[in-house]
């Protein structure tokens, strides 16, 4: 079962996939929201979103909120380049929000499998 990667930097969004498949998991690319959501459209079998925080038109965490009024409550992870503030990391529907930083590796492991625990 995929995980659903959203990223408007092909490198960033392949990076992520990368780090994600070194842990085991088959990964999906989407390049802005609305991809996201047709692919989710046509993939019942996606499993976890791992969304970049600042994208053109829909950001992540619009994405976010707009998956939830959809009724869609798959596990959600939000990317960023800036330290997430206390107001973003509580935001409803949001399993974790992860600085792009050395230690992306780990933390997202970590967010991958509690939010897949859950």
């Amino acid at each position: 079962m995929p995980i659903l990667v959203v990223d408007d930097d092909p490198l960033a969004g392949e990076m992520t996939a990368a780090l994600l498949e070194h842990q085991g998991h088959e990964t999906l690319l989407a390049i802005d929201a609305m991809e996201a959501v047709e692919q989710l459209d046509n993939r019942s079998d996606i499993k976890l979103i791992v969304s970049d925080m600042h994208m053109p038109l829909i950001s992540g965490v619009a994405l976010l909120a707009m998956l939830r009024e959809q009724a869609n409550h798959l596990p959600f992870i939000l990317l960023t380049g800036d330290t997430p503030d206390t107001t973003l990391q509580q935001t409803p529907g949001l399993h974790a929000c992860l600085r792009k930083d050395a230690e992306l590796a780990s933390n997202l492991e970590a967010a991958v499998k509690q939010a897949l625990d859950e």
